[in-house]
């Protein structure tokens, strides 16, 4: 696409124009570290996690915000979103791995395994699988479609 997302210790995230490097929208919405964002690959939709222990789904098009995930006990640093745009991944310093549906914000599963800070999450590009890293210096991959732990 012609656009990039970015998030920021002021609580913004904006919208850029990759082509010119100008600033096309700012979502305002969290009160805390802007830390991790994403694209949907329709590019549709924005979400954003935040030291905040939130996570914010944002119209791409509009900058609207769509809605707000609660759940998390500590700041988010990771989010992926599934290839379908249906669902939504993210990891945060409360330890588990959080799954959400887009359409309802409801949580999905909570994964459980990691003893320290996840770090890192992505999607597999079938959407079957989810990976998470972790501070407790492990690498744990889950089935998507019942959160089962498949190893680490």
């Amino acid at each position: 696409g012609t656009h990039v997302v970015t998030g920021s210790n002021d609580t913004l995230v904006k919208i850029w124009n990759a082509e010119t490097g100008a600033e096309v929208c700012t979502l305002t919405g969290h009160t805390g570290w802007v830390q991790v964002v994403a694209f949907s690959r329709d590019g549709t939709r924005i979400v954003s996690g935040s030291n905040d222990h939130l996570l914010k789904i944002w119209d791409a098009g509009s900058g609207a915000e769509v809605c707000t995930l609660r759940g998390h006990t500590g700041e988010v640093f990771s989010v992926a979103i599934f290839p379908d745009g249906k669902r939504i991944v993210s990891g945060a310093g409360d330890n588990p791995v959080k799954i959400w549906d887009v359409e309802t914000g409801a949580e999905v599963f909570t994964l459980r395994g990691h003893t320290d800070v996840v770090i890192s999450v992505a999607i597999s590009p079938d959407g079957t699988r989810i990976a998470s890293g972790s501070r407790d210096e492990l690498v744990k991959i889950w089935n998507a479609e019942t959160g089962a732990e498949v190893c680490t």
